[in-house]
């Protein structure tokens, strides 16, 4: 590994916060990477995206911006920094200009899981706890599951409806983990998304929260799209 800083930065979707990300960070941080976790507040992608651009600004160096599930719309515009030289999506979503997760989850593959999202309230959403285990991390060990459905972060309306302005994987190289057992994002979608970034792929054998638990293969992709 070469002696400059290779800086890492991970951010979190909608639902959960930036403590899910900690398998992947130990994993990074025992590779000599320099990995800094964004605790976006989801309130709105204009917020996220600047909470996301402080951390970036703080890096020494380049920086591979990382995002899982909304966490991707977050990186689409926050990877315009000039720091940024590499995104990769996890089980995410990868809008091009004018998209929002609203308009991407508007039209589902046909057969598609719908996800249990409960209608707003005070303008924020939450998972139903009941259905979160199964369709955001079917395969997390169960008490860590309940965990994350009974800790939920809510989710504002803002950000669902926030649109990206310049896409930044129309400028720089992407990679992206699709989860083909993801009941939150279809794969197709993710298939989609990823075909028209123009991102290298790989498919893993996981739930939409791949990250948590595979963190290996999500620490190799992110490894890869480091060494690019």
């Amino acid at each position: 590994m070469s002696s400059e800083p290779r800086n890492v930065v991970l951010v979190h979707g909608g639902f959960v916060d930036g403590s899910g990300w900690q398998g992947v960070y130990d994993i990074l941080k025992r590779d000599g990477y320099n990995v800094s976790v964004v605790q976006n507040p989801t309130l709105s992608l204009e917020g996220d995206v600047a909470a996301t651009r402080q951390v970036i600004d703080a890096q020494d160096g380049p920086v591979v911006l990382v995002g899982h599930s909304y966490g991707g719309v977050v990186i689409s515009e926050a990877g315009n920094h000039p720091k940024v030289s590499a995104l990769v999506y996890i089980a995410a979503f990868a809008p091009d200009k004018g998209e929002s997760v609203n308009s991407l989850i508007a039209d589902p593959p046909p057969g598609a899981p719908v996800p249990p999202i409960l209608p707003p309230r005070d303008g924020f959403l939450f998972l139903d706890r009941e259905k979160f285990a199964d369709s955001f991390a079917g395969d997390v060990p169960a008490e860590q599951a309940a965990f994350k459905a009974d800790s939920q972060i809510p989710w504002g309306v803002d950000a669902l409806t926030g649109a990206v302005v310049e896409p930044a994987w129309r400028v720089k190289p992407s990679w992206y983990l699709i989860a083909t057992d993801d009941r939150m994002i279809p794969p197709p979608a993710q298939r989609a998304m990823s075909e028209r970034a123009g991102s290298q792929v790989v498919e893993v054998a996981g739930s939409h929260a791949v990250y948590v638990s595979q963190p290996a293969e999500v620490a190799a992709l992110i490894r890869q799209a480091a060494e690019h």
